[in-house]
């Protein structure tokens, strides 16, 4: 599915077509949650991860793929625009596979590592592309 047809979770768009984000979605800190596009994929609901993720930053991601893996049975999160991960995303995997099958698309070549470092790459199931991820 081309990236302009994913659906942003976390914003909802008035009668204007003007986008907002719901309030739930704050840090505490004044900030706001940037969504998290997500679309469904064959049998699998795909969620795509962009961006820097750290303690900080992981909480849209996280409430995206909780979300997700209370409602579908397999989900793919598409790890290809993510530019710095530490161990809060894989914290986060390795809580999701408890909830979902979860399946890990095209991590870079860090992200890879960090997942083989540890150990964590032995548990989840990553593949290559999100085809091969969410027909696996």
């Amino acid at each position: 599915m081309p990236w302009e047809k994913a659906v942003a979770v976390g914003s909802t768009s008035d009668t204007a077509g003007s986008s907002a984000r719901t309030p739930d979605l704050a840090d505490g800190h004044g900030a706001t949650w940037e969504p998290v596009a997500q679309y469904p994929w064959r049998d699998a609901w795909v969620v795509v991860a962009d961006g820097e993720y750290d303690m900080h930053s992981i909480p849209p991601l996280a409430h995206a793929l909780t979300t997700a893996a209370a409602t579908h049975a397999k989900v793919v999160l598409d790890t290809s625009r993510v530019t710095f991960a530490d161990s809060s995303l894989v914290n986060l995997l390795v809580l999701v596979r408890q909830r979902t099958a979860l399946r890990v698309a095209a991590p870079g070549p860090r992200l890879r590592r960090l997942l083989d470092i540890t150990g964590v790459d032995t548990i989840l199931h990553v593949r290559s592309t999100v085809e091969e991820a969410a027909t696996a």
